[in-house]
Formats: C-alpha cells, sequence, structure tokens
C-alpha cells in the first residue's frame, strides 16, 4: 500500500534503493511499536546515508511491514502521520524519500504486501520502474533479506535494530552509511 506520496509520477527504470524502516532509518526494538509521531526517532547516521545514496544515484523507496495497524495499536491514520514525521524529520536533515510503501497486515493474514513476499516492492516497481539488476533491499531482518530474494534484488543486512543478532550473512554493514559508503556511484561523481 502506498503511504507517500499521493501521486506518483511515472518515469525511466533507475536504480532504486529498497530500505526497511523500523530497525534501519530509525531506531526500533524488537516486540515494540512505533504507535505515534512522537516514538519516531531516526539514526544519526540515516540522514547522511540517504543523502549519500540520492548522490550516488539511487531513488529512495522505504518499504515497511505495519502490523500494528492490524493489531489495533494504531490506525492508517497513525501510521501515515508516523511516516509522514519521518519524512519532515528526513527533509530537515537534507534527505530525500521519493516514497513509502506499507503493509498494514498481520503475520497471519498470509497477504502478498507483508515481507518476506514481494508484493510492496511489485507495487513499487509498477508505479515507477527500478533498474532491478542495480537495485537492492537493504533491513535489519532476516525478512528484509528474503525479500530481496524473492524479488530478485541483491540484499543487506544493516547491524542496527534487531541486525545486530545476525549470524552467518556475509553482506552486512554496520548502519546504513556503511552500506552508503560500500555502494558504487551510478553517477560517476567523487563521493
Amino acid at each position: 500500500m502506498l503511504a507517500w506520496p499521493a501521486k506518483i509520477k511515472k518515469g525511466a527504470a533507475v536504480p532504486t534503493a529498497f530500505l526497511d524502516r523500523d530497525g534501519t532509518i530509525n531506531h526500533n526494538r524488537a516486540g515494540t511499536y512505533i504507535t505515534r509521531p512522537s516514538q519516531l526517532k531516526i539514526y544519526a547516521a540515516a540522514p547522511a546515508a540517504l543523502r549519500l545514496l540520492s548522490a550516488k544515484g539511487y531513488r529512495i523507496v522505504v518499504i515497511t511491514n505495519q502490523s500494528g495497524v492490524a493489531r489495533g495499536y494504531m490506525t492508517l491514520a497513525g501510521s501515515r502521520a508516523i511516516n509522514l514525521k519521518l519524512l519532515r524529520d528526513l527533509r530537515r536533515a537534507g534527505a530525500v524519500v521519493d516514497a513509502i510503501y506499507f503493509c498494514p497486515h498481520g503475520p497471519g493474514e498470509k497477504c502478498a504486501c507483508r515481507k518476506p513476499a514481494p508484493g510492496l516492492i511489485l507495487e513499487a516497481v509498477k508505479d515507477r520502474p527500478a533498474d532491478m539488476a542495480r537495485s537492492f533491499m537493504a533491513g535489519d531482518k532476516k525478512c528484509d533479506l528474503l525479500l530481496a530474494k524473492n524479488s530478485g534484488l541483491k540484499g543487506f543486512l544493516v547491524l542496527t535494530g534487531q541486525g545486530k543478532s545476525a549470524a552467518g550473512v556475509t553482506r552486512a554493514y554496520k548502519d546504513l552509511l556503511a552500506l552508503a559508503r560500500a555502494l558504487p556511484d551510478l553517477r560517476g561523481n567523487a563521493a
């Protein structure tokens, strides 16, 4: 489900950084839900990471499961308010997000959009084509890596959020900024 923006402008297929939200861009603890905008706290390095990814030629698309809606912890309007706060906070720090997609369903609903199912990626790519060979998915959980695999994307684990407990993952980075620094510059700019 598209959370933001209200309208998508079609364009050429471009490399896209599909990024998990909670635990990747903002602080998150296992077993807790961000249910109010005031609870959203962005990692200090996240704005710099998004700025660098954009400078390197990636479109930034946030992909997030928000089962707190299905569980009754927040409404769809509440979820939208949290995403809008994320956008405002990132913009204040000079970072841009091109779109946010979220799944409001619970784990038992077996929907096509809940990570690790590829539905949110498919919806995003339908709205704005992505150069899938040069795109990737990054997140702090196993479901993010499985989403990458299920979508035919490279997957990267960040060791923030729940990523700290990852074992045996070969493409893991300290945080989103470390990943952004390691990725190639697709525009040929000096980083």
